[in-house]
């Protein structure tokens, strides 16, 4: 028995959700997301939840049970509050800022780091070493938080690169005389 699919998914006022068939849709203030259910897998809509059962009893309908039903909560969430990630440059002369529809970095690279900023993303720098990430699909901005971050992951020497800000790096000692 699944713990966490049990539990329905509250839908808060201003989002509007329709299940038909496999298709689950979410409306909100910050935009529109959809998903499609496995086979395995169904929704109804009660009492303002949302309830996510499995069709039957195969292995793959208990495994995919509190997935689908995180899914359908991240989408419920996103359209009504949105998701931010915040990442953090360490490091001498490193600095980011936004430019239009492009985020700039300088990373200490011979040349400057342009990142396209993808549609229904959008990214802020308050400070030259603060990256703000936000949005309201929940993978597409941990995915290009991620990408960001892959230009230059912090190293455990001196602790420079790009971190996630609740991320601590594990520092190594330096080499001994």
């Amino acid at each position: 028995m699944s713990r966490i699919g049990k539990h329905p998914v509250p839908v808060p006022a201003g989002v509007d959700v329709s299940v038909n068939g496999q298709q689950v849709t979410a409306k909100g203030k910050l935009g529109s997301l959809s998903m499609t259910l496995i086979d395995d897998i169904s929704a109804k809509l009660e009492d303002g939840k949302v309830v996510v059962t499995p069709a039957n009893d195969s292995k793959r309908a208990r495994t995919m049970w509190a997935t689908s039903r995180t899914l359908i909560n991240n989408m419920v969430t996103g359209v009504s509050q949105g998701f931010t990630i915040n990442l953090e440059i360490n490091g001498v002369g490193y600095r980011a800022a936004v430019q239009g529809k492009e985020l700039v970095m300088q990373l200490g690279f011979s040349h400057d780091v342009k990142y396209p900023i993808p549609e229904g993303i959008s990214i802020k720098c308050d400070k030259p070493t603060s990256i703000s990430v936000s949005g309201f699909d929940k993978q597409k901005v941990g995915q290009v938080a991620a990408e960001i971050r892959g230009w230059k992951k912090p190293e455990p020497y001196k602790g420079k690169g790009i971190k996630y800000e609740t991320e601590t790096v594990l520092r190594k000692e330096g080499k001994k005389k």
